[in-house]
C-alpha cells in the first residue's frame, strides 16, 4: 500500500510518500511546499494544489493522510490553515484517492509512542522507522509521520 501523507500548513506544506509491504515500511518521497512571503495565500493555494496533484500523479498514492489542523487561540491563522486542508483534500477528492485524517496526539503516539512528544522526537523515530540516511525536513517529516500513522492503524472511515 502506498500512502501519500500531508502537513498541511500555510507557510510550509509537507508531503510524504511511504510504501507499506508486510512487515516493511519504506520512504518513496517526501518534500515541502513553501510559500513565498510577499506571496498572496490564493496563489499560496493554487501552487499547493498544483504540486500536490503532480504528486500524486506521478507515484499514485492508495490513500492520502492528512495531520488534523492544530487549534491554537489565533482565529486567522486557524481559517487560513483551514483553507489550506481543503485544497489539500480536493487534491485527494479529483485524484480519486480516499482521505483520512488524524490528530496530531494520535501521530505522536503511534510514531514516537508518546502524544506529547517534541517534533525532534518525531523526526528522529521517521528517520529510525523509515531507515533514512537523515533527518528529513520537519514539515516533511510530521507528513512522513502521519502516513506512518496510518500504516499502522488504517482506519476504516475515510473523511
Amino acid at each position: 500500500m502506498r500512502i501519500l501523507g500531508v502537513d498541511p500548513g500555510t507557510n510550509i506544506t509537507g508531503y510524504g510518500i511511504i510504501e507499506k509491504d508486510h512487515d516493511r515500511t519504506t520512504e518513496v518521497v517526501h518534500g515541502e511546499i513553501r510559500r513565498i512571503k510577499s506571496e498572496p495565500l490564493s496563489k499560496c493555494l493554487t501552487r499547493i494544489y498544483d504540486d500536490l496533484i503532480k504528486v500524486a500523479k506521478d507515484f499514485a498514492p492508495d490513500a492520502m493522510v492528512l495531520e488534523d489542523i492544530f487549534y491554537g487561540k489565533n482565529v486567522e491563522s486557524l481559517i487560513k490553515q483551514a483553507q489550506v486542508k481543503g485544497v489539500v483534500m480536493l487534491v485527494g477528492c479529483h485524484s480519486s484517492i480516499p482521505i483520512y485524517t488524524y490528530t496530531p496526539l494520535e501521530v505522536k503516539k503511534a510514531v514516537v509512542g508518546y502524544g506529547r512528544a517534541e517534533k525532534s522526537q518525531v523526526q528522529q523515530m521517521v528517520k529510525a522507522i523509515l531507515n533514512l540516511s537523515e533527518l528529513p525536513p520537519v514539515d516533511a517529516s510530521d507528513a512522513l509521520a502521519v502516513a506512518i500513522c496510518h500504516s499502522n492503524f488504517l482506519k476504516a472511515v475515510s473523511t
